[in-house]
């Protein structure tokens, strides 16, 4: 596959003529003469490995090698940090910046030694390039193994010769001109994607609304759906015919013809001869000037919705012209239009949900998800993991089965007849268990993992081409082997009608041919709902498998199911959810995901012994709604667990994606664990391997899956033998802070309490000092100057004896402080108007010794409160007077318990109860003495910064009007003078010399203080996290776990 955009390379091309025609009849010289390829095909590795180097990268491109004066190539090139070596390296000033590794024409699939190339890559810091070849074929690699460009070097043509040149000449690859035409053909691909998006959505809305005003008598949901075949068949058109397969500029001829039509007089909507083009799309047309041939497929159909109605000729004409501009030939290839039918999945939704009111019980969806169904792009380096994990694994195993060695092909080998038979009969027989494989999506979107699995299969059966002809010694191509792919092997099912026919589109545009029938993929892509397959629960989108694929489930079912089901909530759904309910899923849970469903439906899909592979949440890990599939997972055969942990991979979504792998068969004894820390996306498969660990299966339950290395896990296993729970040692006793439904009413600052004191000095009885969650800082927390007026409905408070608060409540409106569930009003409970959204029975808990804790954290974050402090939501309380259990969750120690039990969510984690109470805690029931004195010295310390700061702060506030105190200007102390002024004059605040002369003492007096406080924090830090690892009894080893 290329790299590179053709508008880019014939850009650097240009200049260049010249030095590559000379450099053409050199690499001509040697790399196309049959003497020299054959004495290259008999020959072993080691024998031709510097003469490789020399012939190509010395004599055709540039190249110095060892042991020249200034060299920049290198035979057998030893990482930086082990003793394994690459076949070669290209240098720039010493540094290795390309790596190289050869094989001998035995190696038939380069592919097979890209993992060993990229290790090589992985261990010298500035490569980026990576070339791996046979001596016949040449991959050329820049930073990641999902892309590359392949040349076969004994058949280049000038063309194809000027892109290696490109790529791998000495004095192109010194200005990294390879990475240079790889950014600009990205940066190009992306505006023409995001430009190519704003023509075609324009024109679907335009074509739409086009459609509503002119056939009124139909229906808009049809409508919509209509005007979305009309710009798949059109897209098609375009593709074919900036690709050979129709006359070029066909649609522009169309345009053309009306507009000549109409100066004769001969008028006629520009769409009926739209119309007839499709037609003759589906039947074909032999004329003298050009044939257009009948590619049907079912795209081009009759239609007799479309065939009927009417569109305007000026929207049809702007449109269309401005669409025909683009070259789909060079500028727009495929995986744009992935992308581009993908983002219009968004739009699709949208309308198609005003169009289609929601169910009731049914939650709208935020702006920021991609799709009503949940469904986020896969980025290509997941499809094609998973695709090689599963389908790939199998593939393997059959290839062992039947003892294909590469080896054995080698095109000179001498071998009889019937051993040459004999190898021949093996591919044949692979060929056909290939073309027997059923691989299904249960919820294929726009097609990724189809698209994944149909490169996947294609690359196959051109190996099996390839080791063929060494047999045979002539080269015949299985032919059709796009459609036979697309008939045999790829089955797809969506719930969403427009993502089953883009799916649809998206293959026929990869595997379009000249004069070739598309695939008519009805019978393989179908719509439906791929859960339920009572007509009587899902209505038309019932979906009953064994009748839409019989002859698939008449060999127990499919090979591989794999893909990347919806995520979204049931309670989200709750139709869905009770329609899922009455399905009898064992892995069914109302407060789950619709996810964990679809893992059981895959199951239930395979054959004995198939794979399964799904990208998805890993919130099943831990969540009390995933106990059902986590045991179900444990009847299975799990083969793999990747976690991504905070790592986000899906754009413009926060998710916390893993994959897992598994067959359909019974339990092993252990499973490959993965717990990524950072990826990669050049080289995945590496960032996989490098933290995989084996992991028994035993050691998992329908409890919480804690997924950690094995060492830490052998460390949380013996903590948690050895200590109670959080829950148990504080007995269960934490409580959430106040929900008020309303915080604007019920929220106030100081000012605001004094008016209503003033007004009535009753007031002061129901008015509570409230912290808000991001006023809290560990052993600290900000200024206490905002109030609660605190009506909660277990107080039985009478609102009349307090006139002023009510006053002041209903100027937010009566009728949004009401309680009735209603639009514009508060949840629906039984409390009052006046009242807060929460009973909060247990508000005495509020007015004892507490720690107190945000919900969320990104660092650790616990304050002990001795005021009566109330809280918000956002903060969770812990009565207790033990301040050592303070110093213990604030340490280094706490923080990575916190990091092994809570939920991850937006880069930190959520402390939910179920999850932060189960922490192993060590028994400090009787006073820690020592620790507790460290907690004080904490709690004084941070009291004593706090103070200062403010003060400071105060005093910037004092004397510059309109100063915004900045996350920066709260930290002054960790600045030099001259860092504080460049802070004060972004806020473009006047700082006259003089002011500067009177301010850097002052700067200076409370920087020294603050940062002695700050000192003394950070050195008592560390003898609390010292102390804590005493408590727990943690080794050396054990503390550099903790510390990593």
């Amino acid at each position: 596959m290329s790299i590179f955009q053709q508008a880019v390379i014939k850009k650097y091309l240009s200049s260049e003529k010249e030095k590559i025609q000379e450099a053409y009849k050199l690499y001509a010289a040697c790399f196309h003469n049959p003497k020299i390829q054959e004495n290259i095909r008999n020959g072993k590795e080691e024998q031709f490995q510097e003469g490789f180097l020399r012939e190509l990268f010395v004599n055709v491109l540039g190249y110095t090698l060892f042991p020249a004066p200034d060299y920049n190539l290198i035979t057998e090139k030893k990482n930086e940090n082990n003793a394994e070596k690459a076949d070669g390296a290209i240098l720039i000033n010493g540094e290795t910046i390309g790596v190289i590794e050869l094989k001998d024409r035995k190696t038939f699939d380069l592919k097979t030694i890209e993992k060993q190339a990229f290790n090589y890559k992985n261990h010298h810091r500035k490569a980026a390039y990576v070339i791996t070849s046979n001596f016949e074929k040449l991959r050329f690699y820049i930073d990641n193994a999902i892309d590359f460009i392949e040349f076969n070097l004994f058949t280049l043509s000038p063309d194809e010769f000027a892109v290696l040149w490109l790529c791998l000449a000495y004095s192109n690859i010194e200005k990294d001109l390879p990475k240079t035409l790889k950014t600009e053909s990205i940066n190009n691909e992306d505006q023409i994607t995001k430009q190519l998006y704003k023509d075609y959505s324009a024109f679907k809305q335009a074509l739409y609304a086009d459609l509503i005003s002119n056939n009124q008598e139909i229906d808009k949901l049809t409508l919509f759906q209509k005007s979305q075949k009309l710009l798949d068949r059109l897209l098609f058109i375009f593709f074919a015919e900036d690709r050979n397969l129709l006359p070029p500029n066909s649609i522009l001829e169309i345009i053309t013809q009306w507009e000549q039509l109409m100066e004769l007089d001969e008028y006629r909507p520009l769409y009926e001869r739209v119309k007839k083009y499709f037609g003759y799309m589906n039947e074909g047309l032999k004329k003298k000037k050009y044939d257009i041939f009948a590619y049907n497929g079912g795209l081009f159909k009759p239609d007799e919705v479309l065939d009927n109605v009417t569109i305007s000729d000026d929207v049809l004409r702007k449109h269309a012209l401005l669409l025909s501009r683009y070259d789909f030939g060079s500028e727009v290839d495929v995986n744009i239009l992935g992308h581009i039918f993908e983002h219009s999945l968004t739009e699709i939704e949208e309308i198609t949900r005003s169009l289609s009111p929601l169910p009731d019980g049914e939650v709208p969806p935020e702006k920021s998800k991609r799709k009503r169904d949940g469904v986020f792009y896969t980025p290509r380096y997941i499809t094609a993991y998973i695709v090689e994990n599963t389908l790939g694994k199998l593939c393997a195993d059959k290839k062992a089965e039947l003892q294909i060695n590469e080896a054995d092909y080698f095109a000179d080998k001498k071998r009889s007849v019937t051993v040459g038979k004999k190898l021949t009969a093996k591919l044949d027989t692979y060929r056909e268990w290939l073309l027997s494989l059923t691989i299904c999506d249960p919820a294929c979107g726009s097609g990724a993992f189809l698209n994944a699995t149909l490169d996947f299969l294609m690359n196959e059966h051109r190996l099996i081409d390839e080791m063929t002809s060494k047999i045979s010694g002539h080269s015949l191509p299985f032919s059709n082997i796009e459609n036979a792919i697309l008939e045999n092997n790829l089955y797809g099912v969506d719930i969403n009608e427009e993502s089953v026919e883009i799916a649809k589109l998206a293959l026929w545009l990869r595997t379009a041919k000249p004069n070739r029938k598309l695939n008519s993929l009805n019978n393989n892509i179908k719509c439906g709902n791929s859960l339920i397959s009572d007509s009587a629960v899902a209505g038309d989108k019932a979906f009953d498998w064994q009748k839409e694929f019989p002859h698939v489930f008449e060999r127990g079912g499919f090979d591989v199911v794999m893909g990347n089901p919806p995520y979204v909530r049931l309670e989200h759904i709750r139709k869905m959810s009770e329609a899922l309910e009455t399905q009898h899923y064992q892995t069914f849970d109302k407060r789950g995901d619709i996810y964990c469903v679809f893992v059981e439906r895959g199951f239930q899909l395979l054959k004995p012994a198939g794979f399964i592979s799904f990208i998805m949440p890993n919130k099943w890990m831990q969540a009390g709604y995933g106990k059902a599939l986590r045991e179900y997972f444990l009847s299975k055969e799990m083969v793999k667990l990747i976690d991504f942990g905070d790592i986000q991979i899906f754009e413009d979504a926060t998710t916390y994606p893993c994959i897992f792998a598994a067959r359909n068969t019974n339990p092993s004894a252990d499973f490959s664990v993965s717990v990524l820390k950072a990826i990669d996306d050049s080289d995945f498969n590496m960032n996989v391997q490098q933290t995989e660990e084996t992991f028994s299966t035993q050691q998992f339950s329908g409890e919480a899956w804690v997924i950690s290395s094995q060492k830490e896990k052998c460390l949380l296993e013996r903590l948690q033998k050895e200590n109670p729970t959080l829950e148990e040692f504080v007995q269960g006793q934490s409580f959430r802070g106040v929900l008020t439904g309303l915080t604007e009413a019920f929220l106030i600052d100081e000012q605001k309490r004094k008016e209503l004191i003033e007004q009535d000095p009753k007031s002061i009885e129901i008015i509570r000092p409230v912290l808000r969650g991001r006023d809290i800082k560990p052993f600290g927390c900000g200024d206490e100057d905002f109030y609660l007026i605190a009506t909660l409905p277990s107080l039985k408070i009478d609102i009349e004896q307090y006139p002023a608060v009510k006053h002041h409540l209903l100027s937010f409106g009566y009728d949004r402080l009401t309680q009735t569930g209603e639009k514009g009003a508060r949840k629906k409970t039984n409390n009052k108007w006046f009242e807060t959204q929460d009973s909060i029975g247990y508000w005495e808990q509020f007015a004892k010794p507490k720690i107190m804790y945000q919900k969320f954290q990104v660092k650790p974050c616990f304050i002990y409160d001795e005021k009566g402090l109330f809280c918000n939501d956002s903060i969770w309380i812990i009565p207790t007077e033990n301040k050592a259990l303070l110093a213990i969750l604030n340490s280094k120690m706490g923080w990575w318990l916190i990091t092994k039990y809570c939920t991850q969510i937006q880069n930190g984690y959520q402390l939910i109860w179920n999850y932060f109470g189960k922490i192993p805690v060590p028994d400090i029931t009787k006073e820690h003495a020592p620790l507790s004195e460290l907690a004080d010295r904490m709690l004084s310390l941070n009291a004593d910064l706090q103070a200062k700061r403010q003060r400071f702060l105060k005093s910037l506030s004092n004397n510059f009007n309109g100063i915004k105190i900045t996350g920066a200007l709260e930290h002054f102390y960790e600045m030099d003078f001259k860092q504080f002024i460049e802070a004060l004059k972004k806020q473009k605040i006047p700082f006259s010399l003089k002011q500067q002369e009177e301010w850097e003492e002052h700067f200076t007096t409370y920087k020294s203080k603050c940062t002695t406080f700050a000192a003394q924090i950070a050195a008592t830090d560390k003898e609390i996290d010292r102390m804590v690892y005493g408590l727990y009894g943690l080794t050396e080893e054990e503390v550099k776990i903790i510390e990593q």
